[in-house]
C-alpha cells in the first residue's frame, strides 16, 4: 500500500499552476563558502516532473521524493564568483520556467567572525514584551492572531524597532550582547507571541518587522560593539509551517503516525539501560501537539536546517546562536548540524538548552566531553547552560534553617563538579530565563537580588540576565508564562510611566537599576573574571567566599546569606590573600584594610579588588 505522506492536505491552496515554482529555499546564497555545494529546494505543483539545469553552475545532484511538488537541486559553487544564475526547468526540450538564483559576495572575514564569550553579558528579552516601536504592524493581514495586550498569552505588539529604540538603555546597563527569543513567523491562532512554533524559517514575523529590520538591529548593535544572538529551533516547527500542509516526505517529521507526545526524559539519551520505546518517545515525540518534531535523521531535513542556520548568520551578520531544546534532537544528527556550522565559522559560539539537573548529564553535551566520550559521543556544542546553578539559585536565598546540604552550600557544591566540563569558561550562567520563575517574585527583597546577581557576574562562565529584573520586575510562574513575560514599563506609548530613563523610574526601580549598572559595567573590563581561575572555600555559617585570580590580579567575593551581620575571620584565606594589604569594594567604592576580621552586613555581597 502506498504511504500517505500528507499531514493535513495534499496541496497548498496557493499551488495551482502546473510547473510554477512558488518557493525557492534558500532564496539566495554566497560565493566563497567553505562548503563547495548548496542544495536548493524548489516547491511548486508537480515540478519534480521536470529536469533542471543551471547556466554557469554545475548541477551535482537532483533529488526527487515521493511528493512531486518538491525538487532538491545540489549546485557545485566551488570557486564560482558572485552573480545571478538561471535555474531552468525543462520538459524535454521545452523550457517550462526560469528561476533566478543569486550568489552574493561574502563579507570580508565572515568565516572568522568573533562570537560571544566569557567577557560578555547577555541580555535575554522577548521582543513582543519589550517595546512597541512601530504600532502600525501590531496586527498584520498575512498572519492570524491580532494584538491583544489585555491577554497575558496574547500578542502585545513589541517589535524589532522597539529593541532598536532602546539600545541606549541596554548599553547603559552594561550589556554586551542581546539574545532575543525567536523572531521568525509563527502563524498560530493563539500564543504566537513566543514564536517557538515557527511557520516560515526564512522570514521575520511581520508583526515584529521585516528581514531588513532584523539586519538593521544587528548593524546598530555592531556600531556599539555589541552582539546579536539568534535563538534557533532545530527540534520542531509549528503545525502551521507551510510545509506541514504538503510534506516533502512522509518522514520529514516524526510520525507515530501523526502526533506522538515526547516524555521529556532526555536522560534516555545517555542511559545505557533505557528501553528503545522510551528512547524513541523522548527524541522523536512532539514537544507539544502544535509543534511537529523534525526528523533530522532524514538527510534532506538536516541539510535544510543546516543551510537555514548558515543563511541567517551570513544574511543578518549574526554573532552567535542559542539553540532551543538541544537535547531533544536526534543526538547524532544535531552533532553534525553543530559541526557544520562551527566548521564554517570556527569562532562561532552556540549555547544549547540542555535542561537537566545533574552536572554529569549536562557535561555530556559539551564539545569534547570525556563524559560523552565514554559512549563515543561528541555533540560539538561549544556551550551548555548551567541549569544546576540555576536550580541552586532558585532555593538558597530563601532557606530559613540551613542544614548540612541546604543553604549556600548548594552553590558551593555546584562548582565542585566543574571538572566534568571540558571548557568551564564556556558555560552559560543565569538566575532565570523566559521559562523559569522570576527571581524577584521568589525573592522580593532587593538584598537577595544583589546576592544572585553578584554570584552570576563573578563566577566562571558567560552570564545571562533576563529583561526587566534589573528594575525589580516580578512575575508569577504559577499564573502562567504570560505573567513571567510582562511588558517592560515604558515600552508602549500608552504606558503611564517609563523605566527606560532614570527620571521615569521610581525609587525602587532606580535602586535595582543603579546596582545592576554598577556591577555589570565593572564586569565588562574585569579580565580576572573573564579568564581567571577560581578558588572557593567551604561555606561557614552561611558565608561563602571565593577568589578569582590571574597573573597578580585577584578578586575576593563574599556572600552573606544571613539576615544578620556576620564577622568573617580572614586567617583561613591566607593562601589567596598573601601579599595583598587592602581591597576596593566594587559595589561601594570603599577601600578596606585587610586585617584579621571583616564584618559583612546582613544579606550583603562584597566584591573586593585586592591591592598590594
Amino acid at each position: 500500500m502506498k504511504k500517505v505522506f500528507f499531514l493535513i492536505c495534499s496541496v497548498l491552496s496557493c499551488v495551482s499552476v502546473m510547473g510554477q515554482v512558488d518557493r525557492v529555499e534558500p532564496p539566495f546564497w554566497w560565493s566563497g563558502m567553505k562548503n563547495p555545494a548548496v542544495q536548493v529546494m524548489l516547491y511548486g505543483k508537480e515540478i519534480a516532473k521536470y529536469d533542471p539545469d543551471v547556466k554557469g553552475l554545475d548541477v551535482a545532484d537532483v533529488h526527487r521524493t515521493e511528493n512531486l511538488n518538491y525538487l532538491f537541486i545540489t549546485l557545485n559553487i566551488a570557486s564560482v564568483k558572485a552573480g545571478i544564475f538561471e535555474i531552468r526547468l525543462k520538459d524535454g526540450d521545452d523550457l517550462v520556467q526560469t528561476i533566478p538564483f543569486e550568489l552574493k559576495e561574502r563579507k570580508s572575514n565572515s568565516a572568522h567572525r568573533k562570537s560571544y564569550d566569557s567577557s560578555d553579558l547577555i541580555y535575554l528579552l522577548m521582543p513582543d514584551r519589550f517595546a512597541n516601536g512601530n504600532p502600525a504592524i501590531d496586527s498584520h493581514p498575512d498572519v492570524i492572531e491580532n494584538v491583544n495586550r489585555k491577554l497575558d498569552g496574547g500578542r502585545h505588539g513589541g517589535d524589532i524597532q522597539g529593541i532598536i529604540d532602546h539600545l541606549n538603555y541596554i548599553e547603559e546597563l552594561g550589556v554586551t550582547a542581546i539574545w532575543s527569543t525567536p523572531l521568525c513567523v509563527d502563524n498560530d491562532e493563539k500564543y504566537s507571541y513566543h514564536t517557538y512554533a515557527q511557520s516560515d524559517v526564512y522570514k521575520i514575523d511581520p508583526r515584529f518587522g521585516t528581514n531588513e529590520d532584523y539586519k538593521r538591529l544587528a548593524s546598530e548593535l555592531h556600531k556599539r560593539e555589541m552582539k546579536l544572538v539568534f535563538d534557533y529551533v532545530t527540534n520542531h516547527w509549528g503545525l502551521t509551517h507551510w510545509m506541514m500542509k504538503d510534506l516533502p516526505t512522509y518522514d520529514w517529521i516524526h510520525q507515530f503516525p501523526g502526533y506522538g507526545q515526547t516524555n521529556y526524559r532526555t536522560t534516555t539519551q545517555m542511559d545505557p539501560n533505557t528501553s528503545q520505546y522510551d528512547y524513541r518517545y523522548c527524541m522523536d515525540g512532539w514537544f507539544v501537539k502544535s509543534m511537529p518534531d523534525l526528523n533530522q535523521k532524514n538527510p534532506l531535513v538536516l541539510n535544510y536546517l543546516t543551510q537555514n542556520a548558515i543563511w541567517w548568520i551570513e544574511y543578518a551578520n549574526l554573532d552567535g546562536f542559542r539553540v532551543d531544546t538541544y537535547s531533544f534532537n536526534d543526538k547524532e544528527a544535531i552533532a553534525k548540524w553543530t559541526k557544520a556550522i562551527t566548521d564554517e565559522y570556527p569562532n562561532f559560539n552556540i549555547a544549547g538548552e540542555v535542561w537537566m539537573h545533574d552536572q554529569a548529564q549536562m557535561a555530556y553535551w559539551q564539545k569534547d566531553s570525556q563524559v560523552g566520550a565514554i559512549q563515543g559521543y561528541n555533540s560539538n556544542l561549544p556551550t551548555v547552560m548551567d541549569f544546576t546553578l540555576h536550580d541552586a539559585i532558585m532555593e538558597v536565598f530563601r532557606v530559613e534553617k540551613p542544614t548540612w546540604n541546604t543553604g549556600i552550600i548548594q552553590v558551593y557544591e555546584n562548582f565542585v563538579n566543574d571538572f566534568l566540563y571540558p571548557n568551564i569558561n564556556n558555560i552559560l550562567v543565569f538566575a532565570e530565563n523566559h521559562d523559569t520563575p522570576r527571581i524577584n517574585e521568589l525573592y522580593p527583597n532587593f538584598e537577595d537580588y544583589q546576592l544572585a546577581m553578584t554570584l552570576i557576574a563573578t563566577v566562571r562562565g558567560i552570564p545571562q540576565i533576563y529583561y526587566g529584573s534589573e528594575i525589580g520586575m516580578k512575575g508569577d510562574k504559577y499564573r502562567g508564562d504570560g505573567d513571567i513575560r510582562r511588558d517592560f514599563p515604558g515600552g508602549w506609548q500608552s504606558d503611564s510611566s517609563t523605566a527606560f530613563t532614570a527620571e521615569g523610574r521610581n525609587e525602587t526601580q532606580n535602586r535595582y537599576f543603579n546596582f545592576s549598572k554598577k556591577l555589570f559595567n565593572w564586569r565588562k573590563s574585569a579580565n580576572v573574571i573573564h579568564q581567571g581561575q577560581t578558588t572557593h572555600y567551604l561555606p561557614e555559617d552561611e558565608l561563602y567566599v571565593y577568589f578569582r585570580f590571574m597573573e597578580g590580579k585577584a578578586v575576593m567575593v563574599i556572600l552573606n546569606n544571613n539576615k544578620t551581620s556576620k564577622e568573617l575571620s580572614l586567617d583561613r584565606f591566607t593562601e589567596n590573600l598573601k601579599g595583598f594589604q587592602q581591597g576596593k569594594d566594587v559595589l561601594t567604592d570603599a577601600v578596606i584594610k585587610l586585617g584579621h576580621k571583616l564584618t559583612i552586613r546582613p544579606k550583603k555581597s562584597m566584591i573586593l579588588e585586592l591591592e598590594k
